[in-house]
């Protein structure tokens, strides 16, 4: 039997165990929608916590950030999961219990345009339809992402077409996604965070026994400029968009300054979760509040394994395949590399299944949550408020069919690298909704105007500093995502100062989740 056979073997029958959740939970899903959206608020401590990571961290986690640390060392690898594992501990730390709460005060919402909507009992739901629209830009987006993923590791396996597979990958997806709703997605998600961290250290210690120990991968490495330097990047010589390699070696030229102002661009991903909704509707299912601190300790030392592992198998990577890669997108692919050399076939499909489960568990979530807030907050929300659950049910599954089309329009570029596409639907997110959100949970004087100031600013605000101002170079350089955040607090703070105070009604709902909170 062929090492390829082999491989497809193993994935297939962790894709069959999948589809088997699915199935399972497809009943359950459909009696209404917020089993549908949010599993009827039952998800217990580690199906929330490694739901939450798994969907949340994608197929850029054993992709996109060995392939970043393969092409330029330690320095931006190490400082994005520095600020993700901050971030991480800190959202479910200040965000979590609060968010449970008062989710359920606020009219017992179950999706995050309808918490906003909520919160501020307001009637024009104009909050309901711009959050709902920013999420199916962002998500859009994110979707495509994962469906590069699909492409480069099917073709990579397998030799075949990258649009091919872009499709395959695609239409699994949506299958799925169409079967078990949330619940469905969130148990799945538990098996798949257990996969993806068994697969990531699993290659790391096995890339770091072949290549002599972390000690001689430190030494071997060390010679190519700001390699292993948290304040400088390593910076391959380029001719033609590919690596010059002179006497069977990769040919860098100097460093490059990694500086204060571009650590703290960095770090700031951690900002993200804030306003990730994968995240935030974790927080909002969990069964009860109590529990929420297992779950924290559960998904931060989950987290902190997996960055490690993936920060540390581009650097093996680097050391045991010199050569194997000479451009910043084939480099994404060290992981499948490694993989495929150093285990045997069925190890190894085991192992790429985990590219699959991280695939899988963050874009039937991204899937899931954009079609919420087309079915649910735009057509019931604004356009058929009388529409009946059958109705919003078929509505959300016509428009994962929508996105999903989207989404596979976006992956087709094979050039594409995953690591910028989800760095700009991260930022999109967190300046849109983390603002928001904190100011939403913590200071009561915000107003229904300044929270639309705020989405409006922090959302326009990533794409204005993305394809505009950040080509003047120098500070400006930032990533999106931190000026973008500050602009929206800015507009949220200072609007809601100059608008009327909240209603006795959002006020009492303030007080009551704050009270609940402290219990």
């Amino acid at each position: 039997m062929s090492d390829r056979i082999q491989i497809l073997i193993a994935m297939s029958s962790y894709m069959a165990v999948i589809i088997g959740i699915g199935i399972y939970f497809a009943k359950r899903a459909n009696k209404n929608p917020e089993n549908y959206f949010i599993g009827g608020r039952s998800l217990g401590p580690w199906v929330s916590a490694l739901s939450a990571e798994a969907s949340d961290m994608s197929g850029w986690l054993l992709m996109g950030l060995p392939g970043v640390a393969y092409w330029i060392g330690v320095s931006e690898a190490a400082w994005t999961a520095i600020g993700l594992a901050l971030g991480t501990y800190l959202n479910w730390l200040i965000v979590a219990k609060r968010l449970r709460n008062y989710s359920h005060v606020a009219n017992d919402s179950f999706t995050i345009p309808g918490f906003f909507s909520n919160r501020f009992r307001e009637k024009k739901k104009a909050i309901l339809t711009i959050s709902a629209l920013f999420i199916l830009i962002f998500f859009t987006v994110y979707v495509g992402s994962c469906f590069v993923t699909c492409g480069k590791l099917f073709s990579n396996l397998f030799g075949m077409p990258y649009i091919s597979m872009v499709i395959l990958g695609a239409v699994f997806v949506l299958g799925y996604t169409f079967l078990g709703g949330f619940l469905a997605e969130s148990v799945s998600d538990l098996l798949q965070a257990i996969v993806m961290i068994f697969a990531l250290v699993t290659v790391f210690i096995l890339g770091s026994y072949a290549a002599g120990g972390i000690s001689n991968i430190f030494e071997n490495v060390k010679n190519i400029p700001g390699f292993l330097d948290f304040f400088f990047s390593a910076s391959p010589t380029v001719e033609n968009g590919v690596q010059v390699v002179k006497d069977s070696a990769p040919v860098f030229g100097e460093a490059q300054r990694f500086g204060w102002i571009t650590i703290v661009s960095t770090m700031a991903w951690g900002l993200g979760y804030f306003g990730v909704p994968q995240v935030l509707l974790r927080f909002m299912a969990i069964r009860d509040p109590q529990e929420l601190k297992k779950s924290r300790r559960i998904a931060t030392v989950w987290v902190l394994i997996s960055l490690t592992a993936a920060v540390f198998i581009g650097l093996v990577g680097r050391n045991i395949y010199p050569t194997a890669f000479l451009s910043a997108n084939e480099a994404e692919s060290i992981f499948i590399l490694i993989s495929q050399k150093l285990l045997p076939p069925l190890a190894a499909g085991i192992v790429m299944a985990g590219i699959l489960a991280a695939t899988i568990s963050s874009s039937d979530s991204y899937l899931l949550i954009a079609a919420s807030a087309v079915a649910k907050n735009i057509y019931q929300g604004t356009i058929k408020k009388d529409a009946d659950d059958k109705k919003v049910l078929f509505a959300t599954r016509i428009t994962l069919v929508i996105i999903t089309i989207i989404g596979v329009l976006i992956a087709l570029d094979e050039e594409s690298i995953i690591f910028e596409i989800v760095s700009f639907a991260w930022a999109g997110f967190g300046a849109t909704f983390g603002p928001l959100l904190l100011f939403s949970l913590f200071y009561k004087r915000t107003t229904y105007h300044g929270a639309i100031a705020g989405m409006l600013s922090g959302g326009l605000s990533v794409f204005t500093w993305k394809l505009g101002i950040s080509k003047l170079g120098g500070v400006f350089a930032v990533y999106e995502l931190l000026p973008s955040f500050i602009i929206s607090c800015i507009f949220i703070f200072v609007v809601s100062q100059f608008t009327e105070k909240p209603g006795e009604e959002i006020l009492d709902d303030f007080e009551k989740a704050k009270e609940l909170s402290k219990a």
